[in-house]
């Protein structure tokens, strides 16, 4: 049988086996020609495109991919929300040491005895001494207690201890006041003491507070003697957001401060901080040295300083009276500012210089932070005093 023959043999076996379906040629080697081999209704499927075809692999359902979603990052769970520390709670904190030491043992003695006598009058005496209050201001509280426990018939030791209270809120309540800003600006304020007691550190706290009341604030480096007073007076007028006008270290303080006065009134700044050189009391050469730095600001403005601030170190103790002194005989302090009452178990100084010197008390530090230099309230501060 030829060739043509035995194919029209095998095209007609495979027409018996699969019908109209069959394909119509086979090639050699019994590979099949599908491009003729389509179903009869079925349309025609577009062209493949140009690229090798894949191995033939078993059909699987696919499922339309979803696009993965990055995951949230983890955040951990909040902590528990600490309330704030108030500011009464915060005083009476920072002020355990002076109300263990004073307070507590005044409290501690009149326990001790059943009735009001010389005796425990002594002993409280003895107990006010030691804690700094000072001899003159001591004797005038136990006078005092002395007085009103006897107009009252007063024959329980405990009733000494509400005398002792109002006896040291008269002795500080008295011509209490803020720092006064000038309704036309520019207030200038002198800040003066001696070397250690805080004064470039209370000055950038008040440049912090003016500033988030809106004031525009200029700050003097009038400490031209130390290079670190410079900086860091520059560091805190950094962090308080506000100008500063400095010179070289070694520049002359007045020529400074003339200056920056002159810079203050240009560009209508609210408040204008001049910081000085710390600088003892007992040096005659210094102190004249400050009453220059004052000649000078008033040359540019006759009525500054509006107020002449003196920064005081409650741990010196007594030798913070003398300091009052010398200060308001030189330059003449309008206010002062009683700093580190948390670290000294002596914080009756304070009741001595308020009762020594009619100068009123304007802020009190109680701490490092910022918000820790506060105005003085003397009510506040004798209830954190009594404060079980």
């Amino acid at each position: 049988m030829s060739e043509p023959q035995q194919r029209e043999k095998k095209k007609g076996l495979f027409r018996k086996l699969f019908g109209a379906g069959a394909p119509e040629e086979l090639q050699p080697g019994g590979a099949t020609d599908t491009s003729a081999a389509t179903a009869p209704d079925a349309p025609s499927a577009p062209d493949a495109p140009d690229t090798p075809s894949a191995p033939s692999t078993p059909s699987v359902l696919s499922v339309p991919s979803v696009p993965s979603v990055p995951s949230a990052p983890s955040v951990p769970a909040p902590a528990p929300e600490v309330p704030k520390e108030g500011f009464f709670a915060r005083l009476k904190k920072q002020l355990s040491k002076t109300k263990t030491s004073l307070v507590g043992k005044v409290r501690q003695v009149i326990s001790f005895h059943g009735k009001v006598d010389e005796e425990l009058l002594e002993e409280i005496e003895m107990i006010l001494i030691q804690s700094d209050v000072g001899v003159e201001t001591t004797t005038k509280i136990v006078d005092q207690m002395r007085k009103k426990s006897a107009a009252r018939g007063a024959q329980d030791a405990q009733a000494l201890i509400p005398l002792f209270k109002e006896a040291l809120l008269e002795i500080l309540s008295h011509s209490e006041r803020l720092i006064r800003l000038r309704p036309a600006p520019p207030t200038v304020v002198l800040v003066i003491g001696v070397n250690g007691t805080g004064k470039t550190t209370t000055i950038g706290k008040l440049a912090k507070e003016y500033r988030l009341q809106g004031k525009k604030v200029l700050l003097v480096a009038g400490d031209t003697f130390r290079a670190a007073a410079i900086e860091q007076l520059a560091i805190w007028a950094q962090r308080a957001g506000c100008d500063i006008v400095k010179q070289e270290m070694g520049s002359d303080p007045g020529s400074v401060c003339y200056d920056a006065l002159a810079t203050g009134k240009a560009g209508n700044y609210d408040v204008i901080l001049i910081d000085t050189a710390g600088r003892l009391h007992t040096r005659s050469n210094l102190m004249e040295e400050l009453k220059k730095v004052v000649r000078v600001i008033q040359k540019v403005i006759p009525e500054a300083p509006h107020e002449t601030l003196l920064v005081l170190d409650a741990t010196t103790g007594q030798n913070a009276v003398s300091q009052t002194r010398t200060f308001s005989e030189a330059v003449g302090v309008t206010g002062l500012i009683m700093t580190k009452l948390d670290g000294t178990a002596k914080g009756g100084i304070l009741i001595a210089i308020r009762d020594l010197f009619d100068i009123p008390i304007l802020k009190i530090g109680i701490g490092e932070q910022e918000g820790d230099l506060r105005d003085f309230d003397p009510e506040s501060f004798v209830e954190a005093l009594f404060e079980a």
